[in-house]
C-alpha cells in the first residue's frame, strides 16, 4: 500500500490512517520540522532521509480535495502529511538487516472499517488529540 507521493522536486506527502497516537501531527504542530527515512531491505544497503518542514491537511479543508485525489481510498485516513524538504541525505546501511516482503497487512483497514465514520471520530477524539508527551495533535 503506497500512500507517500512526490508532488516536485522538493515537495512529499503521506496519507496518514488513523492509528494508537499522532505523534507527527503533534510534533508538526510544535515545531514544523520532519524527517522521513527510507530503508532499502534488499539489493545495495542504503538508508534515505528527507529533511523539512511540514504540516498536516484536514479532511475538512480545501486542499485535503486537492490532494486526497492523489492516494488510494482507504478506511481511516486521517490527515495528510505535506512537506517541504530543505535536505536530502544518503549513508551507507550497512547495519540494516536484508528482509523480504511477504504482504501488506489488512488488520488496519478492517479494524478501521469496523469501527465506521462514528466510531473512528471518537476514537481520534479520544486517542488522538495529544502527543505521548502531552503536545496537541492538530488536524482539522
Amino acid at each position: 500500500m503506497n500512500t507517500f507521493r512526490v508532488l516536485g522536486p522538493s515537495r512529499v506527502a503521506y496519507l496518514d490512517l488513523t492509528g494508537s497516537g499522532n505523534e507527527t501531527a503533534a510534533h508538526l504542530h510544535q515545531n514544523r520540522r520532519i524527517t522521513f527515512m527510507f530503508c532499502a531491505f534488499d539489493g545495495k544497503p542504503t538508508i534515505l532521509r528527507l529533511y523539512g518542514r511540514g504540516r498536516v491537511i484536514g479532511p475538512g479543508s480545501s486542499e485535503w480535495a486537492e490532494l486526497s485525489q492523489l492516494f488510494p481510498e482507504l478506511p481511516g485516513a486521517r490527515q495528510i502529511v505535506l512537506a517541504d524538504v530543505t535536505r536530502v541525505q544518503t549513508s551507507c546501511g550497512f547495519g540494516v538487516p536484508l528482509m523480504h516482503f511477504t504482504a501488506d497487512r489488512d488488520a488496519l483497514a478492517k479494524w478501521a472499517e469496523a469501527k465506521g465514520e462514528d466510531g473512528l471520530r471518537r476514537y481520534r477524539e479520544q486517542k488522538n488529540r495529544r502527543s505521548i508527551d502531552g503536545l496537541p495533535a492538530h488536524w482539522d
